[in-house]
């Protein structure tokens, strides 16, 4: 009997130790998985997106060149899954793509592409790239060029983004041109439309910019006084009593006759 009570308290001690072993503390797993790196791109290429603008339409934009200098080569493969087809698209590129926007600005049912590269020369400038797709070829679009009023203040610094399927562009706009040139804390909007395969560009800014030049600090005129007239004297000017000169009436000379 004491035999089985000595093997039963045996029993209940070893299960009290392994229950206290389980109730230990555990060490913690660490919560914070190693997020994946990004995709490398291996050289030549320095750039590489994936622009989805329908099922079965792909576009892979990429820009490629060796060495460490600004100029490269824009590379754009599009894949038409659906007809099995595959076009190639390239092109000069200054500065470095920072990004690429998908539109269709004029609702025509073609893509367009423009892609923004980002470069510095005195200031820091960004270019725009843009092709617009049809029939499996690709269209490239001038870019409008700032107007001589579009760069008064104009340093860079730009800011584009898709509005309302509109590209926008917004810069600061600063005191002069040169390096010494302070921002006026006004900024110039300008939006980016497609017509008839053109760009055209509207200020969105125009009248705000009227509206505060028109607010800039004036010099208050005084108004002018109005000299008193001088009454002229009144020095009664001597009518000349113009005396009609009454002519002398000539008498008439009584002719006598002369009796012979």
């Amino acid at each position: 009997m004491r035999r089985l009570l000595r093997v039963n308290y045996g029993i209940l001690a070893g299960l009290s130790l392994l229950l206290f072993a389980c109730t230990q503390e555990q060490p913690k797993k660490s919560t914070s998985e190693a997020k994946p790196a990004a995709p490398t791109i291996m050289a030549p290429f320095r750039y590489h997106k994936m622009v989805e603008v329908a099922p079965g339409q792909d576009f892979d934009v990429m820009s490629w060149g060796r060495g460490s200098g600004n100029q490269s080569s824009l590379l754009i493969l599009h894949s038409d899954t659906a007809s099995k087809t595959y076009t190639t698209t390239t092109g000069d590129l200054e500065g470095a793509i920072t990004d690429v926007f998908n539109s269709d600005m004029d609702i025509d049912g073609n893509p367009e592409l423009l892609i923004e590269a980002k470069s510095k020369d005195t200031v820091d400038y960004t270019a725009i790239y843009a092709y617009e797709f049809k029939e499996g070829k690709a269209n490239k679009l001038d870019f409008p060029k700032l107007t001589s009023g579009q760069k008064k203040g104009y340093r860079g610094n730009d800011n584009f983004y898709m509005k309302e399927g509109k590209l926008i562009r917004q810069f600061p706009i600063y005191d002069g041109n040169t390096s010494t040139a302070k921002p006026t804390g006004q900024k110039r909007v300008l939006q980016y439309n497609l017509r008839s395969n053109s760009l055209t560009v509207k200020d969105l800014s125009a009248d705000t910019l009227k509206t505060a030049g028109a607010k800039t600090d004036t010099v208050a005129k005084k108004p002018v006084e109005k000299k008193a007239e001088t009454k002229k004297s009144t020095k009664t000017e001597k009518k000349s009593k113009k005396h009609k000169k009454e002519t002398p009436k000539k008498k008439k000379k009584k002719k006598h006759h002369h009796r012979g």
